[in-house]
């Protein structure tokens, strides 16, 4: 599984082109047809950061927060909903560590700055 698959995973639901999800992962310094490793902590947050992105400019459209109503489905609070998405993942990401705050017996460890 590459790094765009991945992505598309936790966006499921949302029907994005493929060349802006690619923008998406250069800005968060991932390419789209490497492989996603699921052991580094670095590139699983980077694709939570990604996926942050991607709602929030979908958060950001407001033909996209409005209520939807098909024949047999209704779909509301959509804008509450996906603020709630983007507030787990921000607090996701904040609690996540990268690779270089693990060390070999998996402690954390955090450099504090006076």
């Amino acid at each position: 599984m590459n790094n765009l698959e991945r992505l598309k995973m936790e966006i499921e639901g949302f029907n994005i082109e493929d060349e802006k999800l690619i923008v998406y992962l250069m800005e968060n310094d991932l390419t789209d047809i490497t492989e996603y490793n699921p052991k580094s902590n670095t590139n699983k947050k980077a694709i939570y950061q990604t996926a942050l992105n991607v709602l929030e400019s979908i958060a950001n459209n407001p033909q996209s927060m409005k209520n939807y109503k098909t024949d047999d489905i209704s779909i509301t609070h959509f804008a509450t909903n996906i603020q709630n998405r983007i507030d787990d993942l921000r607090k996701k990401i904040a609690n996540m560590v990268t690779d270089e705050m693990v060390s070999e017996n998996d402690a954390t460890f955090v450099w504090v700055f006076k």
